[in-house]
């Protein structure tokens, strides 16, 4: 079910009236996304007065999804060696690392822009309460990395009502 809310840009009541979904504000989404796209305009842009060659940190990607069975989280690691990836899971957390290396500069190639990032990368998360640690996956295919997280059914997630005092 869908819940609607009818939204008026101007204030009127004619028929400029438009209906659109509610949806609940995040602002710790949305100040990932603000940095997000903070990281990737500041990696695009020059210094002032000349082009930049800098190699900037890199941040990948990752959407964390859930559905009955598990939590999912896909991190894009494109042109990462297997072998350069670390999935570790202590006290609680989750931490994807590794490491995209710098292409080896061909004696006959002169670059005259590096806009994509290079270097060590690790991401953290907090384990949700309904993760069972002890059976976590991961595949890598097409720089995709996918992580499950099996729910441990045993465990649902605790909800008590608060006394207002």
């Amino acid at each position: 079910m869908n819940l609607l809310t009818k939204w008026n840009p101007l204030g009127k009541s004619d028929n400029l009236d438009v209906w659109r979904p509610i949806t609940r504000w995040d602002p710790l989404h949305e100040m990932e996304e603000l940095m997000r796209g903070m990281q990737r305009t500041s990696a695009l842009r020059p210094q002032v007065g000349e082009e930049s060659m800098t190699l900037v940190g890199w941040v990948p990607s990752v959407d964390v999804a859930e559905n009955d069975k598990e939590f999912i989280v896909k991190a894009e690691l494109p042109e990462v060696k297997k072998e350069d990836i670390k999935v570790n899971v202590e006290d609680g957390t989750l931490s994807i690392s590794g490491e995209r290396k710098v292409e080896k500069e061909e004696s006959d190639m002169k670059f005259h822009r590096v806009e994509r990032s290079y270097g060590r990368f690790e991401r953290t998360f907090s384990l949700p309460d309904q993760a069972d640690a002890d059976k976590i996956t991961s595949e890598y295919k097409d720089g995709i990395l996918t992580v499950h997280l099996p729910k441990n059914p045993a465990v649902k997630p605790a909800a008590h009502q608060i006394p207002v005092h």
